[in-house]
């Protein structure tokens, strides 16, 4: 096996065909579909399911794919700790983030130092969030809840307080808060499970036995927003997350701190990664959690 043969797999599993693999290395097609069946003769494996010009993995290839992104990867970060220490920061970093907000003021401030850095953002809740770095689809995650895995390390970044926010007309529309008990009944628009601002709140209704009505659970911050805003019921957010509008206002909770944690986490296996440690420490001088 060479890095040729290896480099060509990679190239057709992570587009789904030799045509886009061949695009994507300025090689031709018959190359890499050569490489890849040299590759598949030399063990007596077959990688790939071929249907027409899309191809899929194999189990084999599948477990070899998981493989060649870690090499892929380890390449990155050779050539990356090269390039830092020749003075010139660059490369590509993905990040996958719960929201736009934080990710957001973290970015401004990586390209203000070293613009030569590529970024990609992937957004989503916590769960898909934590299984994209898991899948070696992101380099670092910004995330909220988050269960111990022995892969993953995670750094405090911030913490906000959880408040709902409620439309124009509504009774507690001009309040500045309510007690925990008044939302006893109340119909609210939530996330969709997976929601780490969902699942405080939720946690804290657990813990002193109030009930709410769930009447609408919808997967996108946006129309959760969108329903609340036309009357529906009443909205769960970070207070930091509110963005101020016209016809909706947030009510605090006055009697329950209810808190989300956000966290930096990177897999401990590239915990030396310099885009990775790069990030860290700009986000400790954004973030308003002591993060040493």
């Amino acid at each position: 096996m060479n890095r040729t043969q290896v480099r060509s797999f990679h190239a057709a599993a992570e587009l789904g065909g030799f045509t886009a693999a061949a695009k994507i290395l300025s090689i031709s097609q018959p190359t890499i579909t050569t490489q890849v069946r040299s590759l598949e003769a030399e063990y007596g494996v077959e990688l790939f399911v071929r249907n027409g010009r899309r191809v899929q993995l194999t189990p084999v290839g599948e477990e070899l794919y998981e493989i060649t992104k870690r090499i892929m990867l380890h390449e990155t970060e050779a050539r990356q700790f090269l390039q830092a220490h020749a003075g010139n920061l660059a490369g590509h970093l993905r990040l996958a983030a719960v929201g736009p907000f934080h990710a957001t003021d973290v970015l401004v401030a990586l390209k203000t130092q070293f613009p030569d850095i590529q970024v990609s953002v992937l957004l989503g809740n916590s769960q898909l969030t934590l299984q994209r770095l898991l899948d070696f689809d992101a380099d670092v995650a910004m995330i909220a809840h988050f269960e111990d895995d022995p892969r993953v390390e995670m750094v405090p970044f911030s913490h906000h307080r959880v408040v709902v926010f409620v439309y124009e007309g509504h009774p507690w529309f001009g309040k500045k808060s309510v007690t925990l008990s008044r939302l006893e009944g109340e119909n609210f628009i939530l996330r969709e499970k997976g929601s780490t601002t969902r699942l405080a709140f939720e946690q804290a209704l657990e813990r002193t036995g109030v009930t709410i009505n769930s009447v609408v659970e919808i997967g996108s911050r946006e129309a959760v927003w969108k329903a609340v805003e036309q009357g529906l019921g009443v909205g769960v957010v970070a207070d930091f997350e509110f963005v101020p509008h016209p016809r909706l206002a947030t009510v605090e909770i006055s009697d329950v701190e209810i808190r989300t944690n956000y966290h930096i986490a990177f897999l401990k296996e590239r915990r030396d990664a310099r885009l990775i440690q790069t990030l860290v420490r700009i986000a400790q001088t954004i973030g308003n959690t002591d993060l040493s």
